[in-house]
């Protein structure tokens, strides 16, 4: 099973393919960031997000897809600009077919990690550890996508789980 694991946002986006085999068996295939310039308008920055997850959607033909689900800030608009950011992926998602399915930030840190309050390095260093990589080839910015897909392989991959897979998107 390939998975695509998405932490949306506008300016830098993360992003995390893995291949789940079984439970003992998780591969890092693809991660990185969908980086769009401060100076640029929203919409130039949805535009250039669509065709990142388009391309990724194509290249790496994902099985499903897990997204991290919003949660309420403090700050109303960027609460606003995030929704933009996620439902722009959403749309090309629904597009091309892909069953998306949204985990909140504290449940996919807590399959990764063990603890639902992990801070971003936290995570790159049990992703590193669980992939046998370096920290630092982990772009920190794929570190919560990385985990999101790897929440949905772990559950998806055991059937005495998919009751705890959320109805998708």
């Amino acid at each position: 099973m390939i998975i695509l694991g998405l932490d949306p946002a506008i300016r830098c986006s993360g992003y995390a393919v893995i291949k789940v085999t079984s439970v003992d068996e998780i591969s890092i295939i693809d991660c990185g960031v969908i980086k769009n310039g401060r100076t640029l308008p929203h919409t130039e920055c949805l535009r250039r997000l669509s065709g990142g997850i388009r391309d990724l959607v194509k290249i790496h033909n994902p099985d499903a897809v897990s997204i991290e689900d919003p949660f309420l800030g403090k700050n109303p608009s960027t609460v606003i600009i995030l929704g933009m950011a996620r439902g722009a992926i959403l749309a090309v998602l629904g597009e091309l077919g892909v069953p998306t399915y949204p985990y909140k930030p504290t449940v996919a840190k807590r399959a990764a990690v063990g603890t639902g309050k992990a801070e971003k390095g936290q995570v790159a260093l049990m992703m590193a550890a669980m992939f046998g990589l370096e920290a630092s080839q982990i772009p920190l910015d794929s570190t919560d996508a990385l985990a999101l897909a790897v929440c949905h392989g772990q559950t998806a991959i055991r059937s005495e789980l998919q009751m705890l897979i959320p109805k998708p998107l």
